[in-house]
């Protein structure tokens, strides 16, 4: 049972007067205003919160974020619903159900947000409330969402810019491993707008690990003046070790996100540096975000994103991070 069903009951009853809670069918409602929930009695466990994001089967950074967005729904007592699909149009079927089925509250990733622009605009016109996360800075505000839950890619990716050039490098690889994805677009060209030196885009996939290997090492390979790689995702980056190795050459690598094996990386030498975006805090601060508009009417974020990163890992805080890592929520 979820909040709306259980208000239509009350009010189908003639119980109860609510002139603060709205859904779509309500001629009197403004579609520009998500309901407020907040008035509601029952339990948070009427909460149904969907989590809907473009990660794909296996993939440890969106392990992360789903770790952190159960841990809220446990805390917070409330009906979670985590699904992802990588395919855009698929995402959007995700989200358009889950608005069918009665949802409270959306949590949503946009790697590529025009195509999800109509999902979410409809869910929002219908008084879903909508809170992005990781993807989406640029569109959120736009599209109507609460607030953003996430890091800015392009201000991540000039850190990183400056990092390599600080590093003393002068050719580097930017392995970006989802096509389409504009956040990871913006890494790249934040990086090499502050990079001194010559900065080149490769594309691999992230859903052929061994075929990226295979990718960056071809590419290593055929250019003997590289001598740095910008890996986007934390498994990217144990491939791009793997072609190092491989080709036997002094390469230095710098990645963005992080998993257990990121950080043994990073304190092994092997990485230079790991951008770190707190996956589990985007997880786990959409879904309480999402949880208090229900619960007592709140819009986190005084209109602005809340930044989650970027945060960086060195050989200098790699200990400290390596424990959590392996528990599965850094």
């Amino acid at each position: 049972m979820n909040i709306r069903r259980a208000l239509a009951f009350g009010l189908a009853a003639g119980a109860l007067v609510l002139t603060g809670c709205t859904t779509a069918n309500d001629d009197n409602a403004d579609s520009n205003k998500t309901k407020d929930t907040s008035s509601n009695t029952g339990s948070s466990k009427d909460i149904r919160i969907d989590v809907i994001t473009h990660g794909a089967p296996g993939d440890s950074f969106w392990d992360v974020v789903k770790a952190g967005a159960v841990q809220a729904g446990k805390d917070e007592g409330v009906d979670l619903k985590y699904q992802s699909d990588p395919d855009v149009g698929k995402q959007a079927t995700l989200i358009d159900n889950a608005v069918a089925a009665g949802t409270d509250g959306l949590v949503v990733s946009m790697a590529n947000p025009d195509g999800l622009k109509a999902s979410i605009e409809s869910a929002i016109k219908s008084g879903i409330p909508v809170i992005t996360i990781n993807s989406g800075i640029d569109q959120w505000k736009d599209f109507g969402a609460i607030t953003h839950v996430g890091q800015s890619e392009t201000l991540a990716g000039e850190a990183a810019g400056e990092k390599l050039s600080s590093a003393g490098l002068k050719n580097v690889l930017c392995v970006i491993q989802e096509a389409g994805n504009t956040g990871l677009e913006q890494r790249c060209a934040g990086a090499k707008s502050k990079f001194s030196g010559t900065m080149t885009n490769l594309q691999t996939d992230n859903t052929d690990l061994a075929g990226s290997e295979a990718t960056i090492e071809s590419k290593l390979q055929a250019d003997g003046s590289i001598d740095g790689i910008l890996a986007l995702g934390g498994d990217m980056s144990g491939q791009a070790v793997k072609a190092v190795d491989a080709v036997g050459k002094k390469i230095t690598i710098g990645t963005f996100d992080v998993n257990a094996d990121v950080v043994s990386n990073v304190k092994s030498g092997k990485i230079l540096f790991a951008v770190d975006q707190q996956p589990y805090v985007q997880g786990y601060l959409g879904v309480t975000g999402i949880y208090l508009k229900a619960l007592n009417g709140n819009d986190i974020g005084g209109g602005q994103p809340v930044y989650s990163g970027p945060a960086f890992i060195t050989k200098d805080n790699a200990d400290d991070v390596l424990k959590f890592a392996q528990n599965g929520t850094r």
